[in-house]
């Protein structure tokens, strides 16, 4: 008899199965607790496809009528380098995170200082300042 195979990584890096971690937010099961963690439910959702996720959290202020797929492109690690506030009873938070990518041109990384707030009990990206080492392929 075989063992089962293991459940699959979350994307975001936490470690933990996907089922467990960003797959319930990215179902609209359950909100994000935090800033980081609406952040890597966001980039494990770019790196699924799950860009209804991405919209749903991106503040209706900032937020672009649609999301394009960018052929080839390949989302292959997250790092987050830094949390200021962000916590389950801020109203706001920035994230501060390194992510990779692949494409048929090449490789590259996207870092980016992206700010969070509340609304109504859920945390919102707002917007981001990429990094003077951000070639990434999306904002």
């Amino acid at each position: 008899m075989t063992a089962p195979s293991p459940a699959p990584a979350c994307p975001c890096g936490s470690g933990t199965p996907y089922a467990g971690c960003c797959e319930p937010l990215h179902d609209n099961r359950v909100p994000a607790a935090t800033a980081e963690q609406l952040m890597r439910s966001r980039y494990a959702a770019y790196a699924l496809g799950r860009l209804d996720h991405v919209l749903r959290t991106w503040h209706p202020r900032t937020r672009p009528h649609e999301l394009g797929d960018v052929p080839g492109l390949t989302w292959t690690g997250l790092q987050v380098l830094a949390t200021e506030a962000g916590g389950p009873d801020d109203d706001g938070g920035v994230v501060e995170f390194r992510a990779s990518w692949s494409a048929p041109e090449g490789t590259g990384a996207q870092h980016e200082r992206s700010r969070f707030a509340r609304r109504a009990g859920r945390w919102f990206y707002l917007d981001g300042e990429v990094g003077e080492d951000g070639d990434g392929p999306a904002g």
